[in-house]
């Protein structure tokens, strides 16, 4: 009994065993496993390899037990050695699995005990056994043959078949030094011949085609891949060769050259992986550009300038604008004279820096800073023609890019973040990736220096930690907030929406005053209305003050400049307040002087204010002024209306749509005033005069409110509620002059023209060529006057554009559950790529129509060609009708061997005579098409 829990194992794992073998796996897979090799715990460090020696071990199990038996033994103790308490997850349970399979093996022996002295030898000779069973010396041969003859589809299969033998041979080799290792260096040397040393350097090389890659095979000698062969590849390929010599002691792929992309990685130390990903990247991006120019057809292809100076304007625009903001001069100083490589390897050079930043690339002003530096240091570099590590990104251990560089600042954003209490903390505690980003947007970052001064810089400091994190404080102040903070109040209301609550309350004002002229304007009235003035400054000088208790938090880390402006306008506002409202009530008290003071100031301050908000609001002259940018005069008259920001810049309407933008609101801000005066405050102009002459007025309230106040606070009440209709009515306003706009532009777009499934079904057929003309690239052969024939054709290319577009709609409203399966199935329209010669519609809209053909074709007397012109006139019917008469050939055809090919060919070929000569009613019993219907739905259902 004590063995039973073992046994009962070991028959789980024979019966995996027995079930995995039997299965296959896809096109480029490996065979069938054990389950134990699927299943290798990824707390082990190496589980890699520990997988691929074990699918080896299943894979060469029937050719040699004791071979399979060495290599899961070796796997074992791989996995021992990474683990041996068995602490990490999964680890015990993968140990128990993997000794019972070797029990399981050694069980299966035959003769007695093992001598385990010679598994050296056995896997020496299974080696050469394996190669010759395989003929690997003539693998690559038929590669290279079938390569330049151009066929595909077989070269697909041996490059299968070439890397399945060359990924064992990797594994009996890795295993067979291992083991070599294990002994003293004499028996090795008497152990292992030279020959098949050299052997086995040779067949290392050519495992350089089992390097992965995603899909341009970059690193591997031969693989069955046609995109290598494309001029524009092999152009973009050519591009990154680097001519000059790479030290020694740098590794490059015997299968290509060396290349930019390995000069950068060995100046900067980026990431083996991230360098292979970002040459494909790189060969794509000039591949594609140079395609969209020209196929290169020269026998050595080369990039044209003009594709790889978009890709460099593509790929460092974003630089190039950080650099025109803080008026920096980029690494080039002349654009025109940077040569076409050089171009290549600036944008190798920034994807590198991209491809291996992790959550830094969140920081692109951060990473354009980096991109500055890095390329200053290769021009250096290249100015002394010497390859050599980079001085920012050296270590004690060697070079790497990612631990001097990306390091410093991942821990600093991770210890943020770890202190934001998951997201409840508030907003002033804890910088974001804004408040790291926006720290480049100005000259300042040059003071981290170049490499990092993360030591000595408020920037790199972290804060105290909040929970228990392994992340430690450094010492110091940190740096805190970099421009805005969020403060959570009321006040937000009008801070937020301050120049429409100025402009509603001094529209209130101004109406009201002329409401209560009654329409007798004199030089009083127009010193009434010029009350706004005072008004206006002081609800600047308001929102002024707000912006002093917004920013607070952020005062120490905030730009100078936005510093300066938020002080000066609280500054300017407070005295322009005072002196206007001084000069106003003076002028009130009969100051004549005075009031041509006020007037001259209010008048130059407007003009000024009108004139600047109408050409920095024009989008002509927006971009004018951003050309204008580096004018220090421009960008003062810009930092005094708003704040200079990298972000938003250079986003601008069309000047139409701004017009169109204008005029929409200016009709609703017209209703919206009209409908104010002449049905909200014009009616109360005379009730108010009633109330204030009324006196001896006795109140429910103290007297303190009551007495000598001209019933103040009745007329509040009676004006309190018109004044929230005013503020709120312009939502109201809004709604129904935007749906009316709507109503107007969905007539002229001819919007909601479908509205049931009828209108759908006899417009479809317009939805092809709709989609053609609007929203696809025009064929070059549509043209209006086409033969029958070919426009049957283009309708057909029409179509086979059409459909994807459609089916993609289709699955997504499955995919959201607005349909069915069947309505799913109903609405797909086939691919209209096949032989059938006419276009195929989608089963809801032929759905019924064969039934509807044989019932007219059973009761029908009429001659052929009026049977066939009823059928006509449903379109649907015909299409219908057609597509069954041809796919039904199709099918039979397709099924049936030669001899029923050839019945089906001579039995259509009697109907298209009978056709031809119009004698379908004499030869065919039409009455009979119902029986047929049922035959040929049957053999459907059985196929």
């Amino acid at each position: 009994m004590a063995r039973r829990p073992e046994d009962l194992w070991e028959r789980l794992v024979t019966a995996a065993l027995r079930r995995e073998r039997g299965g296959t796996d896809g096109v480029y897979s490996r065979p069938a496993t054990t389950g134990i090799a699927r299943n290798v715990p990824s707390s082990l460090g190496n589980s890699r390899v520990i997988d691929e020696i074990l699918r080896a071990a299943d894979e060469i199990q029937l050719e040699d037990p004791n071979v399979s038996r060495i290599l899961c033994e070796h796997g074992y103790s791989l996995a021992q050695d990474l683990d041996p308490d068995s602490e990490g997850r999964g680890v015990l349970q993968f140990k128990t699995g993997l000794m019972s399979v070797i029990k399981q093996k050694l069980a299966k022996r035959e003769g007695g005990s093992i001598d385990r002295s010679q598994d050296i030898a056995r896997l020496q000779e299974f080696y050469k056994r394996y190669r010759e069973k395989h003929g690997v010396d003539k693998l690559r041969e038929e590669e290279i043959k079938l390569r330049e003859s151009g066929v595909f589809r077989e070269l697909e299969r041996k490059t299968k078949k070439r890397k399945k033998v060359f990924a064992t041979l990797k594994v009996l080799g890795d295993v067979l030094e291992q083991m070599m290792k294990e002994v003293s260096p004499e028996d090795a040397d008497r152990l292992m011949s030279e020959e098949l040393k050299q052997v086995m350097e040779s067949d290392a090389a050519m495992t350089e085609g089992l390097i992965a890659y995603n899909i341009i095979p970059m690193d591997a000698p031969a693989i069955a891949n046609a995109i290598v062969s494309f001029a524009e590849v092999r152009a973009a390929m050519s591009a990154l060769r680097y001519f000059r010599d790479l030290p020694a002691d740098f590794q490059v792929p015997a299968t290509r050259d060396p290349d930019m992309l390995d000069f950068l990685h060995y100046v900067f130390g980026f990431q083996k992986d991230n360098v292979s990903n970002q040459r494909e990247h790189v060969v794509h991006l000039l591949a594609n550009e140079q395609s969209r120019l020209r196929i290169p057809e020269e026998v050595e292809p080369r990039l044209d300038e003009a594709a790889v100076q978009k890709v460099f304007a593509k790929s460092l625009d974003n630089y190039v604008k950080w650099c025109n903001y803080l008026i920096l001069q980029p690494v080039w100083s002349n654009l025109e004279s940077v040569s076409k490589e050089k171009k290549v390897l600036f944008i190798s050079l920034y994807f590198l820096i991209w491809g291996e930043a992790a959550n830094v690339r969140f920081l692109p002003e951060c990473l354009c800073y980096i991109f500055h530096h890095m390329a200053r240091e290769l021009d250096e570099i290249l100015r002394q023609q010497i390859a050599k590590p980079a001085d920012s990104c050296k270590t004690q251990t060697g070079v790497s890019f990612l631990e001097r560089v990306i390091a410093p600042l991942y821990d600093v954003i991770a210890a943020e973040a770890a202190n934001n209490n998951n997201g409840r903390a508030p907003h002033s505690a804890w910088r974001n990736y804004d408040d790291f980003n926006e720290y480049f947007w100005s000259l300042n970052c040059f003071e981290l220096s170049w490499p990092w001064r993360s030591t000595g810089s408020p920037f790199f400091l972290k804060p105290s930690p909040k929970s228990k994190k392994l992340l430690k404080s450094s010492g110091g102040k940190r740096q805190g907030k970099t421009s805005f903070v969020e403060h959570r109040t009321f006040l937000h209301l009008y801070h937020s929406f301050h120049r429409l609550w100025i402009f509603l309350l001094m529209m209130f004002q101004g109406l009201t005053i002329i409401a209560f002229s009654q329409q007798h304007y004199s030089s009083e009235t127009i010193k009434e209305v010029l009350s706004l003035g005072p008004t206006f400054v002081m609800m600047k000088f308001f929102q002024s003050v707000l912006d002093i208790l917004m920013v607070y938090g952020a005062y120490n880390t905030t730009r100078h400049v936005a510093r300066y402006r938020i002080f000066l306008r609280f500054l300017w506002f407070a005295a322009a307040s005072l002196v206007i409202t001084f000069l106003y009530v003076k002028s009130l008290l009969g100051d004549s002087a005075l009031y041509k003071v006020y007037i001259f100031v209010i008048g130059i301050y407007a003009g000024v204010q009108f004139l600047l908000s109408f050409v920095l609001r024009i989008p002509c002259c927006q971009r004018l002024t951003d050309q204008c940018d580096n004018w220090s005069f421009i960008r003062l008259i810009k930092w005094t209306r708003q704040e200079r920001y990298y972000v938003g810049r250079g986003m601008y309407e069309r000047t139409s749509d701004f017009i169109k933008y204008t005029f929409f609101w200016l009709l609703i801000l017209a209703c919206k005033f009209s409908f104010a005066y002449f049905l909200l405050i014009k009616p109360l102009v005379d009730p108010t005069r009633i109330i204030v002459k009324m006196n001896n007025l006795t109140y429910s309230w103290h007297d303190l409110v009551s007495r000598h106040n001209h019933n103040a606070l009745t007329i509040a009440s009676l004006w309190a509620p018109v004044l929230c209709i005013y503020l709120l009515d312009i939502y109201i306003f809004y709604t129904v002059i935007s749906a009316i706009w709507g109503f107007l532009l969905g007539a002229r777009d001819r919007l909601g023209e479908i509205r049931s499934l009828d209108a759908l079904q006899q417009l479809f057929g317009q939805f092809p060529m709709a989609f053609m003309e609007k929203l696809h690239i025009q064929i070059p052969t549509r043209v209006p006057d086409h033969p029958f024939n070919q426009v049957a054709e283009t309708s057909e290319d029409d179509a086979a554009q059409f459909s994807p577009f459609w089916n993609e709609i289709v699955s997504s409203l499955r995919e959201e559950d607005y349909i069915t399966d069947l309505e799913m199935d109903l609405l797909l329209m086939p691919k209209n790529c096949g032989n059938l010669p006419l276009v195929q519609w989608p089963l809801f809209l032929l759905a019924s129509k064969i039934f509807l053909a044989k019932d007219i074709a059973a009761e029908s007397r009429d001659s052929q060609d009026e049977l066939w012109e009823r059928i006509s006139r449903d379109e649907y019917m015909n299409y219908a009708v057609v597509e069954c008469y041809y796919s039904i050939k199709l099918i039979l055809t397709a099924v049936l061997e030669e001899d029923g090919r050839k019945w089906v060919e001579r039995v259509y070929e009697d109907i298209q005579t009978i056709i031809t000569k119009k004698s379908i009613h004499v030869d065919f019993q039409l009455n009979k098409l119902s029986l047929v219907i049922q035959k040929v739905t049957a053999l459907m259902g059985v196929l």
